[in-house]
């Protein structure tokens, strides 16, 4: 696992072998936060990372200036890792929560700025994730939401999409704010 840029740029860490996780290639990684940067200044931000998996995700997020993610993976192998790699980089930025991430964003709680969300492809009623994650108490009007996901879903009907794209195998759709 490699973070791209910012702060913690060009480090890489060897992901373990028992990972069940799907990781976001660098390729579509790279090329989604490209297009982020356009939409939101990462500098002092505060977000969430739902299925967390390998925690690039948080990694590039923090490495780009976030003053607050909250990175949530239920396995405990994607947790112990996470958490590693945030002890090694002396990450204080990042905060790793064991548990259920559809639980954690329903909970109440301070609003993010940003809310990623990369569920399993075969998580059973996926269809149903990125309406639970508008209308959550952690989404306000201003939050950017985004989902990972096959090209077998299209949300683009839901309130607030925004944009669809596209880097290989791996889909992204955009939202902005709750419902």
């Amino acid at each position: 696992m490699r973070i791209i840029r910012g702060k913690f740029g060009r480090r890489r860490f060897d992901v373990p072998t028992n990972i069940s996780a799907r990781p976001t290639t660098d390729f579509a990684r790279e090329n989604l936060f490209n297009v982020l940067e356009n939409l939101i200044d990462f500098d002092g931000i505060t977000a969430i990372d739902l299925f967390a998996g390998t925690g690039a995700i948080s990694l590039e997020i923090v490495s780009r200036g976030a003053a607050s993610v909250i990175a949530v993976e239920k396995a405990p192998t994607q947790y112990r890792f996470i958490d590693k790699v945030r002890q090694q980089l002396n990450c204080r930025e990042l905060t790793v929560v064991r548990g259920d991430a559809l639980k954690f964003i329903e909970s109440s709680g301070p609003v993010a700025d940003l809310v990623f969300a990369d569920p399993p492809y075969d998580m059973e009623g996926f269809d149903t994730v990125p309406a639970r994650i508008l209308a959550s108490p952690r989404v306000g009007a201003d939050t950017l939401v985004v989902v990972e996901h096959s090209k077998a879903h299209d949300f683009s009907s839901l309130p607030g999409f925004f944009e669809h794209r596209v880097y290989g195998s791996v889909n992204f759709s955009l939202f902005k704010g709750g419902i």
